[in-house]
């Protein structure tokens, strides 16, 4: 992903896929997916020494100054080798509910120790029946001797299990689905009353079910203003659906190259198989897709490094409608151009695939972000 980066973001870019390159090859990978959490400790402080971490946060908080455009310039290559982790949920989830709905006193609380790979973060908005909606929150947050009590449920929360401070979102008034009402709380993994039941995702990946049974939280744990969450959990939302485009590009890509390679080294009725004028029209239509993915993915990035609302929200719905097809679209002639070993385990095309169903999936698919996007141009005009 290129598009006018300055000379230090180059830098930058080239040390990612430097390090993942030497880090991280895919046979490492599937070790590191099939072991306890899903990502190695050590990988996470080099992240945090190499300022993975610290790149999009604000200098005066121990970050490099950095926004979007380094976010993206990570996804992409962490979609090139399928890397698994928490710095989605921590860095671009947690981190943007931070910068926009924390209080001074929580930056400081917990931003630096961010950077420093010293605390991770979950976050918890999803429910059972939710369907897309950010608006529909059930879990319920009362008001109680000065603090909050938190009770309900929380679904495929990503890395919930190894995370430091769980980031909760509940109802402090009215029912699901309705805007207001809604509040955003910091609440630590360790507090009474919550559990987490975690599970392995089909992709590589970690999540868990999290459970708030009374659970006790102080005032200041309260994100924003009390029953006004809603624009923030969407303005989260929105930063993580543009990180997983990004993602989903350089596994698009991952998966054009691998093919391409392939194509060209097998042989069929004596002529390699990049010969054949069909096969060069389908790889063709796989890098227009991959191309356009890309530059929508870009505008996004833009768009939130710009910071106006609603271009954001137009953006970012044009990239992810663009991108839930074209991931689904890519994955599969990945997969049949391969033959029947793109089928197996130990070819990574169909892992690559796996990860680009699943990014298809986040943040609202394509209909419900083609649906977004037409509700918006309408109410504009």
């Amino acid at each position: 992903m290129d598009f006018g980066l300055t000379e230090e973001q180059s830098i930058f870019r080239d040390s990612v896929a430097r390090f993942l390159g030497d880090e991280y090859p895919f046979d490492q990978r599937q070790r590191i997916v099939a072991g306890g959490n899903g990502f190695r400790d050590d990988h996470w402080r080099q992240f945090a020494d190499l300022g993975w971490l610290a790149a999009s946060f604000p200098e005066d908080h121990g970050g490099l100054g950095g926004g979007a455009v380094e976010t993206a310039l990570i996804m992409e290559h962490f979609g090139r080798f399928l890397v698994t982790g928490p710095y989605l949920s921590t860095v671009v989830l947690g981190g943007t509910a931070l910068l926009q709905g924390g209080s001074p006193a929580q930056k400081d609380r917990l931003l630096p120790p961010i950077v420093g790979g010293e605390t991770r973060l979950a976050f918890a908005h999803e429910e059972p029946g939710s369907w897309q909606n950010p608006a529909y929150v059930t879990a319920r947050a009362q008001v109680s001797n000065g603090g909050y009590i938190l009770d309900g449920t929380k679904a495929n929360v990503a890395f919930a299990e190894t995370a430091d401070h769980i980031i909760v979102t509940a109802r402090s008034a009215g029912e699901a689905l309705e805007s207001e009402g809604i509040s955003v709380f910091v609440v630590p993994r360790d507090a009474d009353g919550l559990s987490v039941t975690p599970y392995r995702t089909q992709d590589g990946g970690r999540a868990g079910e999290v459970a708030l049974s009374r659970v006790k939280v102080d005032a200041d744990a309260l994100l924003g203003a009390e029953g006004q969450g809603l624009s923030l959990i969407e303005a989260v939302l929105d930063a993580g659906c543009a990180a997983v485009c990004a993602e989903a590009v350089g596994a698009m890509w991952a998966i054009h190259e691998r093919t391409l390679d392939y194509l060209k080294t097998r042989e069929q009725f004596g002529q390699k198989l990049s010969e054949f004028q069909a096969l060069q029209h389908r790889m063709v239509d796989m890098y227009m897709a991959c191309q356009l993915a890309q530059s929508l993915t870009m505008d996004a990035v833009a768009a939130l490094d710009r910071g106006v609302r609603q271009d954001i929200r137009q953006a970012v719905s044009a990239a992810k409608a663009h991108v839930g097809r074209a991931c689904r679209r890519v994955g599969q002639e990945g997969i049949q151009l391969h033959g029947g070993i793109g089928m197996t385990m130990e070819v990574p095309i169909g892992h690559y695939f796996k990860r680009l169903t699943a990014i298809g999936l986040s943040f609202g698919d394509a209909a419900w972000h083609r649906q977004r996007y037409v509700q918006d141009q309408w109410t504009a005009n």
